[in-house]
């Protein structure tokens, strides 16, 4: 089966998100001063370069653990079902963790992943989104740091992906579909 034609619209440009990442981090140092290591955990696989991103410009000393969940499989819809693919290395009892996340869509993946590392125990448990889509939200379920607030399109790049495509463009995409070739 062939991949449908699409063209990609820029939604949020590249010098806005390391703008934007600027702001998160200072907030971020405010919450996380006291702390001896702040433990980031990324989920895989959208969030890897914001996650590089981020802890490059965090004045922390950082430990990078990574987690891959899965509810969308090669689909643009949840399928609700979380899978967690790829555990933590490290344990995170008695630890700062801040959990790194591509997008907030309906919630499921962001609830179960939080309500997983909070049965381990951290000292403090924080969580920062790149993208949050409100108005797909199923679950009561929120980031305590968001980059951007986007309506309800389906998004590209930065890590983002359509069937593994996109995620190596440097801005945030709105996926168009065409018909013929794009």
């Amino acid at each position: 089966m062939s991949q449908p034609n699409y063209v990609i619209d820029q939604m949020i440009s590249a010098k806005s998100i390391a703008a934007r990442i600027e702001e998160l981090c200072f907030e971020i140092q405010r919450e996380f001063a006291n702390t001896e290591k702040l433990v980031v955990v990324g989920l895989l696989r959208g969030s890897f370069v914001f996650i590089a991103d981020l802890v490059r410009e965090l004045d922390l000393n950082v430990e990078v653990d990574f987690l891959e969940a899965s509810s969308y499989g090669d689909t643009m819809e949840s399928s609700r079902e979380v899978r967690i693919l790829k555990d933590l290395r490290g344990g995170i009892e008695g630890q700062d963790v801040l959990v790194v996340e591509d997008i907030v869509d309906t919630g499921f993946t962001m609830k179960h992943v939080l309500g997983l590392l909070r049965a381990r125990k951290p000292r403090k448990l924080r969580s920062i989104a790149l993208l949050d889509k409100p108005s797909r939200r199923e679950v009561d379920v929120k980031a305590d740091w968001t980059g951007f607030e986007i309506p309800d399109e389906f998004v590209v790049g930065y890590g983002i992906d359509y069937a593994q495509r996109d995620r190596n463009l440097p801005f945030i995409g709105k996926v168009r579909f065409v018909e013929g070739d794009a």
